[in-house]
């Protein structure tokens, strides 16, 4: 299961967090890390601070937008340290584990991590199906980016190294379908947005928060291919209709 795990990095400054975060993610047995738009990368800083963990450097991809790294993942995940205009399920590092238990074998799950000093923008947090909060002591409450990692990696490992699930919110059935790739989902909202300007129920000059409270509906559900292969159809059949077809 950790193989299928991809830790994700956004816009991160110092590469030495980069070389800090390898070393964590090997320590717990993680070995699929994503940079997006790192301001230094490679870096000789990045090798030294991962202290033998240069294999993971080495594996890691580099792409230029958070959608590019997180298009074939299954369940995304932003890290987010503040509360937000739109409140958004948010879980603890032991809740996330749990979740991540029950996702079928071979489906894969991002873990976003932010820029060290403001982290995760709106957009990029609504990308993500849940929010995971660390809990850290009030009025002190800011993480080094490795030692954030650390955390919830150590937290996944446990999950697996017990061997069962921990106690988590539960979807309460398994799943008979492969969950909605998060290119698919992109796909689908672009299609949604579309369609709600077509009949006039979305303003593009006054959105207000329209689409970021239906994508805070629709991806806390987190969805299956089949069922958004079904509302990508009544969509269509909306964009007919409206067409006159």
């Amino acid at each position: 299961m950790l193989e299928n795990i991809r830790i994700v990095l956004v816009n991160t400054t110092h590469p030495g967090n980069i070389g800090g975060v390898a070393r964590a993610m090997k320590n717990m047995g993680l070995s699929d890390l994503c940079l997006v738009a790192p301001k230094s990368f490679p870096s000789e800083v990045a090798d030294a601070r991962a202290s033998g963990a240069t294999d993971v450097l080495e594996r890691g991809r580099v792409v230029d937008s958070l959608e590019r790294a997180v298009e074939d993942c299954h369940l995304v995940v932003g890290t987010s340290a503040r509360g937000r205009h739109i409140p958004w399920p948010v879980i603890d590092p032991r809740e996330l584990a749990g979740i991540v238990s029950e996702v079928r074998p071979g489906l894969r799950v991002a873990i976003v991590f932010g820029r060290e000093d403001r982290g995760l923008t709106n957009e990029e947090l609504q990308c993500c199906h849940h929010h995971v909060h660390i809990p850290a002591q009030e009025g002190f409450s800011s993480l080094n980016l490795a030692a954030a990692v650390q955390v919830i990696a150590y937290e996944l490992r446990m999950m697996v190294l017990s061997g069962h699930p921990v106690d988590a919110p539960r979807w309460g059935t398994a799943w008979d379908i492969d969950l909605a790739e998060s290119g698919e989902l992109e796909r689908m909202f672009d299609h949604l947005e579309r369609t709600l300007v077509e009949i006039e129920f979305l303003d593009p000059d006054n959105p207000r928060q329209l689409m970021p409270r239906l994508r805070r509906l629709l991806l806390r559900s987190v969805p299956d291919k089949v069922e958004v292969n079904v509302l990508r159809g009544i969509l269509t059949a909306v964009n007919k209709k409206a067409s006159g077809d």
